[in-house]
């Protein structure tokens, strides 16, 4: 028998049409592994079916169970781990990652999975913490929706981590590694698998009340995560006194409004009954977040998280009488549904443009590629007032990484993405794409990009970018 390291597959190893490459990860469920598909010359990724304690790899690399006492249980999870392959594959959104077949092998089962190309968000967010809300919002958001696909087929992942959430090379977050999903209504011995800080009580033994709100739990500790730099306290260790400070209380408050750190802590409950029920339940908190001033910020946690009031309501603060900050977040929030993470910055651009709401309504609803699509959006948020088009739909903007003109090479718009990318993240591939539609030189594209930078002195410094390659400093 061959234990430890050894009990991945070796290298180059032929799995039906697959050839192993590598191992990806090991977990208590099995291994993945990266693999090249021979027919289709595609990447993959591969779960193979091998829980540590109940089963061993043999020298022709069949497994088997450890003892005839595991035998049974072993036999049960691979009917399991069969039937939930046959669920998974049928899921399709962009935010999930796909199951693409799964086949018995070995005497054990195998899971065939897109290979993602981009980083896990912990690498990902390196260098560019702090992280602004918008872009920790615009993260969760398609997560969100991805993990309501899931709870709605009744399957819980139960293994949310920054580990488990990739962001790919466009910036679109994908939630991948399903090998500890299970559905809702399962009951089984199998010792749970658990991630300190972001696993829930419940998982932490056999028969705990799992559900949607264990999912939420995980989910609330990588916002967490986000937000403050730390991993939550291990949640076993929150039972007779909860130890764990509030998001609300440790995270920049000046950064983070109100809404946001206590729908954090109102997801990190350690009684699953006080925390968001459904998916749906804690994202329309977050839809309707609003900056708050810091004397605001709440000294413990509240549940569910109050929804702040429009800072254009509060004394002292102002904002332009069309664009109210509560507007242009509802405007934001529709608009992702069609465009993306990128939707925050395209109505913040247009907002700086736009004399009246019908406008900047236009204006943005440019970037929606489907015409019925562009004119539902135009309706909702119509005011009555006839509606003055300001802008005109981009080619091939239903994918704007493909959009830009051939006036540009690529090293131009690598160069461009990566200096603007120290300002704003991942997204800047796909702000580098729609501004290359529009400039007509390196410098006017240099400039177009400068007006997604808040802070005046980066801003600056981008221009005098712009100028030296135009030649004009």
């Amino acid at each position: 028998m061959l234990a430890g390291a050894e009990i991945a597959l070796p290298k180059g190893y032929a799995l039906n049409e697959y050839r192993i490459e590598g191992t990806l990860g090991v977990g208590g469920f099995g291994l993945t592994y990266l693999a090249l598909d021979s027919n289709l010359n595609l990447r993959v990724a591969i779960k193979e079916f091998l829980p540590g304690e109940l089963a061993l790899r043999c020298e022709n690399q069949s497994v088997k169970p450890k003892s005839e006492s595991t035998a049974d249980i072993f036999k049960w999870g691979l009917i399991r781990f069969l039937d939930e392959s046959r669920t998974l594959a049928s899921f399709r959104h962009p935010n999930i990652v796909r199951v693409m077949r799964f086949f018995e092998a070995n005497q054990t089962a195998y899971m065939v999975m897109e290979f993602v190309a981009g980083q896990p968000l912990h690498e990902w967010i390196g260098g560019r913490r702090p992280l602004d809300e918008q872009t920790v919002v615009a993260i969760a958001h398609p997560l969100l929706e991805g993990l309501e696909v899931i709870h709605q087929a009744k399957y819980l992942h139960r293994d949310i981590k920054p580990n488990n959430i990739f962001v790919q090379d466009d910036g679109t977050p994908v939630l991948i590694d399903f090998g500890s999903a299970r559905m809702t209504s399962a009951n089984s011995d199998i010792t749970s698998i658990v991630t300190p800080g972001f696993a829930p009580l419940e998982q932490y033994h056999a028969h705990g009340n799992q559900g949607p709100w264990s999912d939420l739990y995980s989910f609330g500790a990588v916002l967490y995560w986000m937000v403050t730099g730390n991993k939550p306290v291990e949640s076993i260790a929150r039972v007779r006194q909860d130890v764990l400070l509030p998001a609300a209380t440790v995270a920049d408050s000046s950064r983070y409004s109100a809404s946001l750190l206590t729908a954090i802590d109102w997801a990190l409950s350690p009684l699953e009954e006080m925390r968001p029920q459904s998916v749906a339940e804690f994202r329309d908190v977050l839809r309707r977040l609003t900056p708050v001033p810091s004397s605001e910020m709440p000294t413990q946690r509240v549940s569910p998280p109050p929804v702040a009031a429009s800072g254009a309501d509060k004394p002292g603060v102002t904002a332009p009488a069309a664009f109210q900050r509560e507007t242009l977040a509802k405007i934001e929030t529709e608009l992702a549904l069609h465009i993306g993470p990128i939707a925050p910055m395209v109505v913040r651009a247009g907002a700086k443009k736009a004399v009246t709401l019908p406008q900047l309504v236009e204006q943005v609803a440019a970037e929606i590629a489907d015409d019925k699509n562009r004119a539902a959006f135009v309706k909702k948020f119509s005011t009555g007032e006839k509606p003055t088009p300001t802008g005109t739909p981009l080619a091939n903007s239903a994918n704007p990484a493909n959009s830009a003109p051939t006036r540009f090479d690529s090293a131009i718009l690598e160069k461009a993405e990566a200096a603007l990318a120290k300002h704003i993240g991942a997204v800047a591939r796909v702000v580098v794409r729609r501004a290359a539609a529009k400039a007509r030189d390196e410098s006017g594209l240099y400039l177009l990009l400068a007006e997604q930078i808040e802070d005046k002195d980066e801003r600056k410094a981008f221009v005098r970018k712009a100028l030296s390659v135009s030649g004009r400093l």
